[in-house]
């Protein structure tokens, strides 16, 4: 199949053409690919390309992030929505959509949580499978991503997560294990970190042994966009394509290394017929239906209704009848946050705002104040005018959330607080009048002491283009509430299991909670929060009945008891009651969204999988199922399981014993685990976490703060004296925060070939105070580079 092409074209195929673009050999049969991001609307640039979303892309729908979507617990819905994505790629000749991400929420704080799902992996993985489903039956390639332990934004390019195998396994990678099995997808985004001390692009047990040899996938591994560290090193491990174009020095590198035996011709043809494939699959170019931009607004309306959270709803204040006269408040029902910032960011076919659509709500609005300015301090006469419009209502629809500033790729959270400006604000208008109704938008959490001020609460996350008549819907009873919380909101920061480790601030993260993220610690080590995964009110009621359980499967009936008909999502947990290795006290396995009509019932059957009562041996290095007692419990949240059965389980080993040097984990408190303890969880000796010495190629520009060249000292405040600016703007800049955690070799892998690793060498000892002998190197390297170039081209044009 690759016989036809020489070493130097195989080799090149590897590498992008530019930005976007794959390289083509149309003699061979093998046509350019175009990819472009897409985790909840398609962004193709127009123009000259940047990657991280600077410059103009084409309209597309946004749809609400996955952070949103997860709220529905619905794969049926997710799969719609990849339909509506792939479809628009496709009329955008796109081949490859960038997404979805599935990393798990490992912290709260996490700057690009709002592009993932879930803190748990199973909800992630169903969620992930629906999405790609629907993108690749449109006959775009979907690309999962960031695989894998990629939980930080802060230099998230050289940043080692340390992590022990067993948390790895159930926690990191089952739900790309999920979206491997059931959706199959054509293509993985690898992750820019280190996973244990190999970069996971060059990770052979991560590409190789896990996702190819023991899940079966046959696809492409993409490189996120510089994410390319040795490619060498990346084709012997299973890494199909470098993006973007780093130039053709890869090209040369991979042919010296065929050339001198240390990498086998073998896995060069390998990638390059995964490379193949992924084209052969492609549907073709020109063929993709017009779109329905109008019913894909309808969708994402729809969609971002399905998923809001009502968290509070006292005495029923909501939903709002007809003719209630409501007074409008808050800046973002005027300007609305309706996705993060990043390379995800989509230029939108329209966008709804709460002004503009509220006049067909059915409401009465007195009405409308700004309330606060983003990113601002609390302005008294602002919130003067918002206490005077509240007065004259019957209602207040107060609109809070996070500013763009406070969730962003390329940065972390520092805190889970609403500004200040905000909560003065909801004090000063409660006072006023009481009947406030706060509805939220946001990527992820936010700590809510201010709550016993509002009368109703709605979570709208980030809720796409089509957001504002969708929070209407729900604010008014069109349409019933049903989005279940996919993480849980603690009391405060200091509550979570990583507030002392995340993130990590030196060369490694830490991964010391081990398997307590999210809900799995709250509910081990007894922490109280302030709303629970899986939580979400109703305007009706449920009640289950009838459970039902064996090994393979839940039966349930759910009785719709209140006066709407209505949606509930029925969550399975299982518990291990006998004795065995430590775990979690209870663990999602298995959920099932059902419509039920206003005093009907319907009886729900739930598959239960081979995940649901297995673990990961290190010591066997598989997974096993400890033969004993467990418990299925199934109820509305995890903290409301009011049915449960006991169940004895057929395993495939006895039942083992926990670790006696494991006593954090065995009982769950796992916030200070002390060294030795989280040495022993890894079966290793800690990594080094300090940085130390000179600067190398794979430390992070930001590190130049305290490098010996006056140079790199000026270019890192000039660096961090743009981010300062572009804080006090509220916007942040991305490009800074890009080069601020890119490491310098990824100046190789960015530039379409005009630097070289040879360069980059020489750029890395002027940093480190070696002017002349650096500047010299780089120099040579320059000539060198622009010469081999020349000699490369011209071999790849003799060659067709």
């Amino acid at each position: 199949m690759t016989a036809e092409l020489t070493v130097l074209e195989k080799a090149a195929l590897l590498s992008g053409k530019n930005v976007w673009e794959t390289r083509a050999v149309p003699r061979a049969g093998i046509r350019s690919l175009f990819l472009a991001d897409g985790p909840h609307g398609v962004r193709k640039q127009l123009g000259s390309s940047d990657h991280l979303g600077l410059h103009a892309s084409q309209q597309a729908t946004c749809f609400p992030t996955a952070a949103t979507i997860a709220n529905s617990w619905d794969p049926e819905l997710a799969e719609e929505i990849g339909r509506a994505l792939g479809a628009e790629a496709a009329h955008q000749e796109v081949d490859v959509l960038l997404g979805p991400g599935l990393n798990i929420k490992r912290s709260p704080l996490g700057g690009r949580s709002f592009e993932y799902f879930s803190e748990d992996p199973i909800l992630s993985g169903k969620l992930a499978a629906g999405y790609v489903r629907g993108i690749q039956s449109q006959g775009v390639a979907a690309c999962p991503k960031h695989f894998a332990a990629n939980s930080q934004e802060l230099r998230r390019m050289v940043n080692d997560s340390v992590v022990d195998e067993r948390t790895l396994r159930e926690i990191y990678l089952t739900g790309f294990e999920i979206v491997v099995e059931e959706s199959a997808p054509r293509a993985i985004m690898s992750a820019y970190n280190l996973v244990n001390g190999v970069y996971a692009n060059e990770n052979p047990h991560l590409l190789q042994t896990i996702l190819r040899d023991e899940w079966g996938f046959t696809g492409a591994v993409v490189t996120d966009w510089g994410g390319s560290n040795d490619i060498v090193e990346g084709v012997r491990a299973g890494s199909t394509l470098e993006m973007p174009a780093a130039g053709l020095d890869s090209a040369r590198q991979l042919v010296a290394a065929v050339e001198d035996g240390r990498l086998p011709l073998a896995d060069l043809d390998a990638r390059v017929a995964e490379l193949r494939t992924l084209v052969a699959e492609s549907r073709t170019p020109g063929t993709a239906a017009p779109v329905d931009q109008d019913a894909h607004h309808a969708l994402a309306r729809r969609a971002a209704a399905r998923s809001a959270v009502l968290l509070k709803n006292d005495d029923a204040r909501l939903p709002l009848a007809a003719g209630t006269r409501v007074a409008v408040i808050g800046d973002f029902a005027q300007t609305p946050r309706y996705q993060g910032a990043g390379s995800s960011a989509v230029n939108p076919t329209r966008l709804d705002s709460i002004l503009d659509t509220i006049d067909g709500s059915g409401l009465t609005t007195t009405g409308f104040a700004q309330g606060f300015r983003r990113g601002s301090a609390p302005d008294a006469a602002l919130v003067a005018e918002a206490v005077a419009a509240a007065r004259g209502a019957d209602v207040v629809l107060l609109f809070l959330g996070l500013d763009e500033i406070a969730e962003s790729e390329g940065l972390d959270r520092t805190h889970l607080r609403l500004p200040d400006a905000q909560t003065q604000l909801l004090a000063a208008v409660a006072e006023a009048n009481p009947e406030v109704v706060v509805v939220l938008s946001a990527g992820g959490v936010v700590e809510m002491p201010w709550a016993g001020s509002c009368r109703a609460l709605v979570h709208g996350y980030l809720a796409g283009q089509a957001g504002a008549g969708a929070l209407l819907d729900v604010l008014t009873g069109v349409v019933d509430p049903s989005g279940r919380l996919a993480e849980t909101v603690p009391l405060s920061l200091a509550d979570t299991p990583t507030a002392l480790t995340f993130p990590g601030t030196e060369r490694t993260a830490e991964y010391r909670e081990g398997l307590y993220v999210g809900y799995r610690y709250y509910t081990t080590a007894g922490v109280p929060v302030a709303f629970p995964f899986g939580f979400g009110l109703s305007y009706t009621s449920f009640e289950h009945s009838d459970l039902v359980v064996s090994q393979d499967s839940v039966q349930v009936t759910v009785r719709n008891t209140g006066e709407r008909d209505g949606a509930d999502v029925v969550q399975v947990y299982v518990r291990r009651d006998s004795a065995g290795v430590h775990r979690p006290d209870r663990e999602l396995k298995a959920f099932a969204r059902v419509e039920v009509a206003a005093g009907e019932s319907v009886v729900v059957t739930i598959p239960l999988d081979a995940k649901a009562f297995r673990h990961y041996d290190v010591e066997s290095g598989a997974w096993q199922v400890e033969q004993g007692e467990y418990t299925v419990l199934v109820g509305a949240h995890v903290d409301d399981l009011r049915l449960s059965a006991p169940l004895t389980v057929r395993g495939t080993k006895p039942a083992g014993q926990p670790d006696p040097a494991l006593p954090g984990y065995v009982s769950g408190r796992v916030q200070s685990v002390p060294d030795a303890e989280f040495a022993a969880l890894l079966g290793r000796s800690l990594p080094q976490a300090r940085w130390t010495g000179e600067l190398g190629p794979n430390d992070a520009l930001g590190r130049m703060g305290t490098a010996r060249s006056p140079l790199a000292r000026l270019a890192h405040r000039v660096l961090t004296w743009q981010l300062r600016r572009s804080e006090k703007k509220g916007t942040p800049d991305l490009n800074t925060l890009f080069l601020l955690n890119m490491p310098f070799r990824a100046i190789g892998k960015m530039t379409n070939g005009w630097v070289s690793t040879e360069m980059v060498d020489g750029i890395v000892r002027v940093v480190n105070g070696h002017l002349l002998t650096g500047g010299a190197a780089t120099v040579r390297g320059l000539v060198r580079n622009l010469r081999a170039n020349r000699r490369t081209a011209r071999a790849l044009r003799d060659a067709s």
